[in-house]
């Protein structure tokens, strides 16, 4: 795949991988053409699945695997991580 990116990130919000942190990461991962998708514990689901991003269960602490393919796949891991890194803009 071209422009295949792998990053891992610690879930650091307080509620974890929930609803509404979810959908957030999918509405950004749907602005990009990569191929998006998340890993936790060996299961992995597709970035623009919110029910998939919710299955993993990540709570606060948590390490998922991001992996990102395709043309603009440095930007979207950019926005992504950041997303992530902000707390999905949670108080």
């Amino acid at each position: 795949m071209i422009g295949l990116k792998k990053v891992i990130l610690t879930i650091s919000n307080q509620r974890g991988l929930h609803a509404r942190a979810a959908a957030k990461f999918v509405k950004l991962a749907g602005e990009f053409l990569a191929d998006i998708t998340v890993a936790k514990d060996g299961q992995e689901v597709s970035g623009l699945s919110i029910m998939g991003l919710m299955m993993l269960a990540a709570a606060p602490g948590d390490q998922i695997e991001m992996t990102v393919a395709g043309d603009d796949a440095d930007e979207a891991l950019k926005a992504l991580r950041e997303l992530v890194e902000n707390k999905f803009e949670e108080n």
